[in-house]
């Protein structure tokens, strides 16, 4: 813009000014022109088309991107058909001006074409500028920062690695597991301890019982294997008795039925109590006597103390019952166990005193269970009882009208069948 302005000041100059001018000018522009020929295609490129004078805004626009590189050619044709003595003030005028505003025209030219510049030129080079990208490719500058992120990893690693530092902790804990070694020295000392009669083996050795009581062989092997049945193998309990004295019962009397099934129970008694003894009780209307079965004094045991005892009677549940929980709590630890075979043929006389006795037995002596052996026909209604009976420390074996036909295992699987102390 400040070109045209300069032009525009030259047109407004006297022509006879110029005339004096340019002929001195001439003379001196003669070899000037053609020096600077070369330096004008430049700037006064933007002049040739200027001539026009109306679009002074047009030139900045279009000498900005085009004139650079098409006049560029042509201006040494503008040049060259200005040979008018007009046009060499012109270019006088200019030159002459130029140099004194040169410090200040070129400065808001680069201002002007600066723009442009970066509006085309500059930009695609600032294309190549993002080439050193490698600033992204500085993205190690984020790998760094990534690897500040790591850093925060790493601290869940240092947290992980208190993780790893417990499974070491559970590896020395397999350690521990070898060491139950000495545990196989303690199973060494347990296995030292059976021969004592702890709960592994019964209370009384097959070889002890052979050497006292040959006969209960066979009936203590059946007994140990039902024990075993029901995972009742090493326990400990004492073992009573009780025999109905009721007139009914004289047939089971005089065929032995009684007498086999004290000795069935002492055998099984020879696995749960370490004095392998039976204390038995006869009842009928009250308690008639009682006894004591050991493996050196039990044959024929029953049909001597059952013949000392005189007249048979009634049938009294509730009497036994209180008999034996007086006896057991006198000569038994409390708190032992007890398991009472409990024979009989019918229901008791008296229903409501032996329910009541046996209700009481178990809120007293929660210990003491009361296994029911009945001997007689299966279908008798007089067994109703049994079958109704739910005092919870009660069971009952229906053993049939021969009962000493029974074999061992069938007696101690009916006697064992809920007993769990």
């Amino acid at each position: 813009m400040g070109i045209l302005t300069l032009l525009r000041n030259a047109f407004g100059r006297s022509r006879k000014e110029r005339a004096a001018q340019t002929e001195g000018a001439t003379q001196e522009t003669a070899p000037a022109v053609t020096a600077p020929e070369p330096k004008l295609p430049s700037q006064p490129a933007a002049p040739a088309e200027p001539d026009p004078s109306e679009p002074p805004a047009q030139p900045e626009a279009t000498p900005q991107v085009p004139e650079p590189r098409s006049e560029s050619t042509p201006a040494p044709a503008a040049a060259s058909t200005s040979t008018s003595a007009d046009e060499h003030d012109l270019v006088k005028a200019a030159f002459t001006n130029i140099t004194v505003p040169k410090p200040t025209d070129p400065e808001p030219e680069p201002q002007s074409e600066a723009t442009p510049e970066p509006a085309a030129e500059p930009q695609p080079e600032a294309k190549p500028d993002p080439q050193p990208e490698p600033k992204p490719k500085a993205e190690p500058q984020p790998d760094p920062k990534t690897e500040t992120a790591p850093e925060p990893a790493a601290e869940p690693q240092s947290e992980a690695e208190p993780e790893p530092a417990p499974t070491p902790a559970p590896a020395p804990e397999p350690a521990p597991d070898p060491d139950p070694a000495p545990t196989e020295g303690e199973a060494e000392a347990t296995k030292a301890t059976p021969p004592e009669g702890t709960a592994p083996k019964p209370a009384t050795s097959a070889a002890r019982l052979r050497s006292q009581a040959p006969g209960l062989t066979t009936a203590y092997k059946a007994a140990g294997a039902a024990l075993k049945k029901h995972g009742l193998t090493g326990t400990r309990a004492r073992v009573h008795l009780v025999l109905d004295r009721s007139a009914s019962m004289r047939a089971y009397f005089k065929d032995g039925s009684a007498q086999a099934l004290a000795e069935q129970t002492l055998a099984l008694a020879a696995h749960l109590d370490p004095e392998a003894a039976v204390h038995v009780t006869f009842f009928s209307t009250e308690v008639d006597g009682t006894g004591e079965l050991t493996l050196a004094d039990h044959e024929n045991k029953i049909d001597e103390l059952h013949g000392a005892l005189g007249r048979m009677g009634r049938t009294a549940y509730h009497a036994a019952v209180e008999a034996v929980l007086a006896h057991h709590a006198e000569h038994a630890p409390p708190g032992t166990p007890a398991l009472v075979v409990f024979q009989t043929d019918g229901a008791p006389d008296a229903k409501t005193p032996a329910t009541q006795s046996l209700t009481d037995a178990a809120a007293n002596h929660p210990n003491v269970h009361f296994s029911f052996v009945a001997f007689g026909d299966p279908e008798n209604k007089a067994f109703d009882y049994l079958r109704r009976l739910k005092t919870g420390n009660a069971s009952h074996f229906l053993a049939g009208e021969t009962p000493k036909e029974l074999t061992d295992k069938e007696l101690y699987e009916g006697v064992l069948a809920t007993w769990r102390p």
